[in-house]
């Protein structure tokens, strides 16, 4: 069959298919409601099969690759469930202290697509860490349905602490340089969003993807720059974030909008090639706008986010660049 693109879809279909990943229904009823898309000898059931994940089809690098160097690790997490466990990857023969990279996953834990970022990243010349939340309840089933699940067991306070003590475990590691910064995807993109008002100084940069806004309170606290990577219609993240263009000293660094309809960073794990190489140029591009950013960042002061620059259309396939472009920056 041949491999289909979000822009094959009908959008109705990518708003339903968006509830039922983030739980707002059950796969019984995606069924029923996706049934009249489902034409020409295509069932409903068939089309929830062309929209899940294809990790296989969308890895980059093997986890084979002689490049790099992996290894689960585990470390403390006192404040939260007491202890953690993640996916720890650096280039392999490096010489020397790297930048570090908190790589956050999905609403799903640590599935093989969170994984080959963290790939891409050493390969990219940073040690990359890509904790499990799911650890305390078993780690990733290997089943996205059965994961989506069991994230609804978890107690988000005590989650939110293993985060936190992760950076630190980064930070702390021999192989980097102390410099973090935090790139996640969708509810890791709020949890990037959580750390940058929670670590202040000790995070360097996040990158959230359709990631929720953090607290209006707490956007003081900020002291890195943040580059948010938004979808153009996503009206359940898009909405929280008025108030904090708003409130926020000075506005996000960077408001891009990505032109796919729903929650790109999902499509990308269906191998959507088209997207993948969109997403590198536009990556190349944006690292000027992203140090310009910065500098702006540095003038503005403590607690303060960069001015906005104009946005930009990005796709979502190019964290390894943007994390490049906001973590490789002078001390």
């Amino acid at each position: 069959m041949e491999r289909k693109t979000a822009h094959d879809f009908d959008q109705e279909l990518l708003i339903l298919f968006d509830a039922y990943v983030h739980g707002g229904i059950d796969r019984r009823a995606f069924l029923d409601r996706a049934a009249k898309f489902a034409v020409g000898g295509v069932t409903a059931a068939m089309l929830l099969e062309q929209l899940s994940p294809k990790f296989a089809e969308a890895q980059v690098v093997k986890p084979e690759d002689s490049r790099i160097l992996q290894e689960y690790l585990e470390f403390d997490s006192p404040d939260g469930y007491g202890k953690a466990r993640g996916y720890f990857v650096r280039p392999a023969g490096a010489s020397g202290r790297s930048p570090g990279i908190l790589v956050i996953h999905e609403n799903r834990g640590l599935n093989p697509h969170i994984e080959d970022i963290a790939r891409r990243l050493a390969l990219d010349g940073f040690v990359a860490f890509a904790p499990d939340a799911l650890f305390p309840l078993g780690g990733y089933p290997g089943d996205e349905d059965r994961a989506r699940t069991l994230f609804r067991d978890l107690d988000q306070t005590k989650t939110r602490e293993d985060f936190v003590a992760a950076a630190a475990f980064l930070a702390a590691r021999p192989e980097c340089d102390g410099k973090i910064g935090a790139v996640g995807f969708c509810y890791g993109g709020g949890m990037a969003n959580f750390l940058a008002t929670r670590l202040g100084a000790d995070l360097s940069a996040a990158v959230p993807f359709y990631g929720s806004s953090p607290n209006l309170e707490d956007v003081a606290r900020i002291r890195c720059p943040i580059m948010v990577q938004s979808a153009e219609n996503d009206p359940r993240i898009n909405a929280s974030w008025p108030d904090y263009e708003e409130g926020a000293p000075g506005g996000p660094a960077l408001v891009p909008a990505v032109p796919l309809s729903r929650h790109p960073a999902r499509l990308q794990q269906r191998h959507d090639a088209p997207l993948r190489r969109g997403g590198r140029e536009a990556g190349l591009a944006a690292d000027d706008r992203v140090l310009q950013g910065e500098r702006q960042v540095a003038d503005s002061g403590p607690g303060r986010l960069a001015q906005p620059a104009p946005k930009r259309r990005l796709s979502a396939a190019a964290p390894a660049r943007l994390a490049r472009a906001w973590c490789r920056r002078p001390a």
